[in-house]
């Protein structure tokens, strides 16, 4: 049975990049300052790469859908860490990924 180039391609990067993911940085990475976790990306980009495949009106539907469902988890969050007035505004809009008003 032939494989698809395609599959075959795609183990081959498996098996490239595995071990790198796998090995343990040899230096412990630095603590983070009290109250914030890093995040390695925002819900934004999140949102962008699962919708870069699509285009049209498609694109813009998911884009939507997953950037209100972003907003949503940001919220129960602020929510559960007790975040109101102007702290929780800015804790959503950083959680989300907007820099502030030029992005809405």
């Amino acid at each position: 049975m032939k494989l698809p180039s395609a599959t075959v391609a795609a183990s081959l990067v498996c098996l490239i990049i595995a071990p790198v993911f796998a090995q343990t940085p040899p230096v412990a990475a630095p603590a983070a300052p009290t109250g914030t976790v890093p995040v390695p990306a925002t819900k934004r980009v999140t949102c962008l790469a699962t919708t870069q495949n699509l285009k049209g009106q498609d694109k813009r539907d998911q884009m939507q859908l997953c950037m209100a469902q972003a907003r949503l988890d940001c919220l129960k969050q602020a929510i559960d860490q007790k975040v109101v007035g102007e702290a929780r505004k800015s804790a959503i809009k950083t959680c989300v990924g907007t820099d502030g008003p030029e992005q809405q």
